[in-house]
């Protein structure tokens, strides 16, 4: 297992489990997170997509025959960089193509994947040369298109038809009679099947001197070359010679077949991270099933020296599988190809501490030179990525924290400065009013969450009563730690029920420490003023200084967690994306 931990608490984290005193303050921190949602099926920060082409109505750039068409596939880096990534194969005599050779990329929802194709009619002389080999300046060229591959699969049927269109040419001549570019985009998933065990050992040796063991579980598939691979993890149960783990999801995908051999390895955990082996199994899934339905137990082993040959020596520790049962996982794209959308919403802090806006020094200082500041970084960044998923890019946007001309001091008030609605147009119209409202509000305070949070709430809720098939983000941006922090966490507790995830920017120089409370992922599940427990996490927050130079973007940081909320909210509802 191989892992060194500094202390009992981060050692037992690493292989799933928590230290005495962190389990006693909450059940939640004591599983192995990231083996427990992958085994889940939640693959909703990236999934394999494979990619097909095909083509209508190319121009025909041979004399004597059609054209020999072929597509290139370039990808286009966030600074204008463009790298090949893909050839197909020649299609001859074509113009109405469709190509058999797919090109398969890894998704990643928090990225914008721009894709570049170009068409070529590859010539006659070059049919006999590997299209690997080809130099792309020796052919002519039929036509290009670009796209975000996010803007693909939030097509209902996961197709987009682009516009082919010819650089050296000028949009109002022939450019527009270059032919349509279809891509199609599959996800490869081999199995959505899922199986949930509730598995128990008993009668284990003890391998603590003064105590009990600290059982744990790894489970491991095995492949060709005899090699195990750990694909889940049961969290650490202290002073436990008969221990019951909580549920363990194995997708049948990640084992390769039902019938796939799997390894079942019980461990004492230590501190050092050099854990003894208490014994093993070797089972596969339709194995394990068939020990529930029996109500039997599976005898553990050890390997043991026997001489110069390696025996299996047969323990009085058994395994059982008291609970097995097997579900459809279905991934955050199925539901994008249903119909389902995310929806954006926005919230600025205008408190005073943010500076004079006219002045450089201040956080919403706008500069001439067109340089945008913390506050217009978040929002394009962010914006970027959320605005593919929203079908009419109508965003609710507000700010918070200022006294609008002639008005009380308002802790949500709509940035466009209308008193009946509060959507803007697009990105642009979330910056275009936001730089209006610095001009037309005077910045005040205190910094309060709760009254944007609970109208982001309210739309949430609304939608969710007329059924619609709609999840909301809503972005915060703000300088300072809030001050309403117990009627924050109400109101998140209460969202926490809704299609609602909230993504908390902090910029400025503020301590932040108090935010990370906000953020399950820092502490303990969140709790509100009459004692009710937050039904998941829905808060992701990131100062924005621990980002700005590293290779991790603030984007990455934020969206990060976003697919898994998602799903989680979704099968918490059994809500299921249509056929």
């Amino acid at each position: 297992m191989g892992n060194c931990c500094s202390d009992v608490g981060g050692g037992m984290t690493a292989v799933g489990g928590t230290a005495a005193s962190a389990s006693a303050s909450g059940d939640n921190q004591n599983d192995a997170i990231d083996a427990y949602l992958k085994s889940r099926g939640i693959h909703g920060l990236f999934s394999q997509i494979e990619l097909s082409f095909s083509a209508t109505n190319l121009r025909d750039r041979d004399v004597f025959s059609k054209s020999d068409p072929m597509v290139v596939v370039y990808i286009k880096e966030k600074d204008g960089a463009i790298t090949e990534v893909f050839r197909t194969e020649v299609v001859l005599n074509s113009l109405n193509p469709t190509w058999i050779t797919k090109y398969t990329i890894t998704y990643h929802f928090e990225v914008v994947q721009t894709l570049l194709f170009h068409v070529f009619d590859v010539d006659t002389q070059f049919h006999n040369v590997e299209v690997k080999m080809l130099k792309l300046e020796e052919q002519q060229s039929l036509g290009e298109a670009s796209c975000a591959l996010s803007q693909i699969l939030t097509k209902p049927n996961r197709s987009l038809t682009l516009d082919l269109v010819r650089r050296e040419e000028p949009v109002t001549s022939h450019s527009q009679h270059s032919g349509k570019l279809t891509v199609h985009a599959e996800e490869l998933f081999s199995s959505r099947t899922t199986a949930e065990m509730t598995l128990k050992c008993t009668d284990l040796e003890s391998k603590d001197l003064f105590s009990k063991s600290d059982p744990f579980l790894v489970i491991s598939k095995l492949v060709e070359s005899g090699i195990s691979i750990p694909v889940c993890k049961t969290e650490v149960l202290k002073n436990d010679l008969n221990p019951i783990w909580k549920p363990v999801f194995l997708n049948i995908q990640q084992i390769g077949a039902k019938d796939s051999p799997l390894v079942i390895e019980c461990f004492n955990f230590n501190s050092n991270g050099k854990h003894d082996l208490i014994g093993k199994a070797q089972k596969s899934l339709a194995d394990l099933e068939k020990l529930h339905s029996g109500g039997e137990g599976e005898h553990l082993f050890v390997p043991t020296l026997v001489g110069h040959d390696l025996q299996n020596k047969t323990l009085k520790s058994r395994l059982f599988v008291d609970k097995y049962s097997e579900t459809v996982q279905h991934t955050f794209l199925d539901y994008l190809a249903a119909g389902f959308e995310l929806n954006f919403m926005v919230a600025i802090d205008f408190t005073a501490s943010n500076g004079n806006p006219r002045l450089p020094d201040s956080l919403h200082y706008i500069d001439p030179s067109g340089r945008p500041n913390a506050y217009q970084k978040a929002i394009y960044e962010v914006g970027e990525v959320l605005q593919f998923y929203d079908a009419d890019k109508r965003f609710p946007a507000w700010g918070f924290g200022a006294r609008p001309i002639d008005g009380p001091v308002s802790h949500c008030f709509n940035l466009n400065g209308s008193s009946n609605y509060c959507e803007v147009e697009g990105i642009r119209g979330i910056m275009m009013a936001y730089t209006s409202a610095l001009f037309n509000v005077s910045l005040a305070g205190p910094t309060l969450f709760g009254h944007v949070i609970n109208r982001a709430a309210l739309i949430a809720s609304q939608s969710l009563a007329d059924d619609a098939p709609k999840y909301y983000v809503l972005l915060i941006i703000t300088d300072g730690v809030v001050t309403d922090l117990q009627e924050t966490k109400d109101a998140l507790v209460k969202a926490s029920d809704l299609p609602l995830s909230i993504l908390i920017v902090g910029v400025g120089g503020a301590d932040f420490k108090e935010m990370e409370i906000l953020d399950a992922d820092k502490g303990e599940r969140l709790e509100s003023s009459t004692g009710r427990v937050a039904s998941r996490d829905i808060v992701q927050f990131v100062p924005f200084r621990d980002v700005q130079s590293g290779e991790i973007s603030i984007v990455q940081s934020l969206l990060a967690e976003l697919p898994t909320q998602f799903l989680t909210y979704m099968r918490s509802r059994d809500i299921k994306p249509s056929s």
